[in-house]
């Protein structure tokens, strides 16, 4: 038996206890949902980390920054940057207005059902993006890994859809909670240990590392060429080069405010003072790791090389080919494994956001709303749709194929929550005139302008020459009508203007009133959900 499938099935049977564990504690609706809200601030500080250092993290930065050099480096800066949103705007105010979803804070001033109805569907959007990025992480790393063991692509992806579903079905938030955790840990540990691996190769010299960043050798278009990766231009070229990066970047800044399995993570905790400090927590551990993505993807470039790569699994792989440069095989499994952990961790935890939102908000709030329901009805609702969505993304994963680069997809997912969720939550908090019309209008708009631009973007629609074949020729065979690859710069402020034209059109008296109340309620935590019994 190989190396990196006795690591892989180490993890699994550890994961598969805690989901055993978990299942024993997971009664309820507030267990299940929300761990009885009694995950401690650095627990969820880690847990959020965990969640948020996702396979984009950990081999789409190591392997975009190995490739296109600076113009990698937006992507780490952006997704740490983010984080300043969340601790300063969103983080106390949803824990303490909130229950479950993102959905419960726009519930308790505005009408429910259209307002839930909606971000619902928002929610199983952006989660699907993100979730599709993953599978086709673990599909790709999976099946390199395992190539002897006789393990396609698509077997690998069915595999870790399967895992993922038992993980929520079964375990609920804490067996997530804590498969998170472990995975943070792993995952720091490992990304230490590279990243001091590359600079030992270096001989602690920064000034030989940064020379060596400055003359990157590959091969383009038949030529060897030598290029300077610390300068940008490598990806975002003229005319729109500029445009496109500011754009990722107000995608990155603003999307984590209105990530759905971010923004779950705040219900698990006791109060809001827990949940700021759970933040600070995650900031610490996501700050450190993504000044290390550097290492690792500028290791991967001047170490391993980018010709190397291309031919060994593409940018995908760069972390983990790394690895397995400095310091041979077993490490590689080691770092591999590493990565199959921060897979498995991510999708459970958008899948049980996901699931969440369909069985609370949907199911629960405009489905049956008003109708008496047996006992345990919502969770067993969210058990069956975290099927549905596993499947899914199962589906859509396979059909893209292992080539697509899951920084750029988990990208465009950010740009959706930007442009629809962020808007409507500030908006809803900050905003005594918002109402259902304005909650409605701009998750629409948010959701159909990010949507409909990358639909139309180069990301989806080129004209590829004949060489170019399966899952690497564009979903349109097109000349791009919108020039930018990330929409973020021009959806996130359609979602805004949506939201407060759709508000200034109408009059609702009942929102204006109800807001002082969630004034109160987000500022203090006067009536906010508490933690359960054990």
């Amino acid at each position: 038996m190989s190396t990196p499938l006795v690591m892989f099935l180490i993890f699994i049977a550890i994961t598969l206890g805690i989901t055993y564990w978990a299942s024993k504690r997971s009664a309820g609706s507030a267990a299940y949902f929300a761990a009885s809200r009694r995950v401690t601030g650095w627990q969820n500080g880690i847990a959020v980390a965990g969640d948020y250092m996702s396979a984009a993290s950990f081999l789409g930065i190591a392997g975009i920054i190995a490739f296109q050099g600076y113009d990698g480096f937006m992507f780490s800066v952006g997704w740490l940057v983010a984080y300043l949103t969340v601790l300063l705007v969103v983080a106390e105010p949803l824990r303490n207005a909130g229950r479950y979803t993102m959905a419960d804070v726009l519930a308790y001033r505005l009408k429910p059902r259209p307002v839930r109805a909606m971000a619902s569907v928002s929610t199983l959007t952006v989660s699907t993006f993100y979730m599709i990025a993953q599978m086709v992480g673990a599909g790709a790393l999976v099946a390199l890994l395992l190539k002897d063991s006789g393990i396609s692509y698509r077997a690998a992806v069915i595999g870790v859809g399967i895992l993922m579903i038992v993980y929520v079905v079964f375990g609920g938030m804490l067996a997530t909670t804590w498969v998170q955790i472990i995975k943070a840990i792993l995952l720091m540990g490992g990304t230490i240990l590279l990243s001091i691996l590359v600079l030992g190769h270096f001989h602690f010299s920064f000034g030989a590392f940064f020379d060596a960043i400055a003359h990157v050798t590959y091969h383009e278009k038949g030529q060897e060429v030598v290029k300077d990766f610390l300068t940008p231009g490598l990806r975002y070229k003229p005319p729109y080069g500029a445009l496109d990066l500011i754009s990722l970047g107000l995608a990155l800044i603003f999307g984590t405010a209105g990530l759905p399995h971010i923004l779950v993570r705040f219900y698990t905790v006791p109060d809001a003072k827990t949940a700021r400090s759970s933040v600070v927590w995650a900031m610490v551990l996501i700050g450190s790791f993504y000044i290390m993505t550097t290492f690792l993807g500028f290791g991967a470039a001047t170490i391993v090389g980018r010709d190397y790569i291309t031919t060994h699994g593409g940018t995908n792989m760069s972390a983990p080919l790394l690895a397995q440069a400095l310091a041979g095989n077993i490490f590689f499994a080691f770092i591999s494994a590493i990565a199959f952990a921060t897979i498995l961790a991510v999708v459970a935890g958008l899948t049980i956001s996901a699931s969440t939102s369909f069985a609370h908000d949907f199911w629960t709030n405009v489905i049956h709303r008003g109708v008496e329901r047996k006992p345990g009805e919502e969770v067993m609702v969210a058990r069956i749709s975290a099927f549905v969505v596993g499947a899914v993304a199962i589906t859509i994963a396979i059909v893209l194929g292992p080539t697509a680069n899951v920084a750029f997809l988990v990208a465009l997912a950010f740009a959706v929550a930007a442009s629809a969720n962020l808007p409507v939550i500030v908006l809803s908090i900050f905003w005594r005139r918002f109402n259902t019309t304005g909650a409605v209008a701009g998750l629409t708009v948010g959701l159909l302008a990010s949507i409909g631009l990358i639909l139309i973007s180069p990301s989806l629609m080129a004209v590829d020459p004949p060489t170019v074949t399966g899952a690497a020729r564009h979903l349109i065979q097109a000349k791009a009508i919108f020039p930018l690859e990330n929409p973020g710069i021009l959806s996130i402020p359609l979602g805004f203007v949506g939201a407060i034209l759709g508000t200034l059109l109408s009059h609702e008296p009942t929102s204006e009133h109800k807001f002082n109340e969630l004034l109160v309620r987000s500022n203090t935590g006067l009536g906010a959900e508490r933690a359960g019994a054990h």
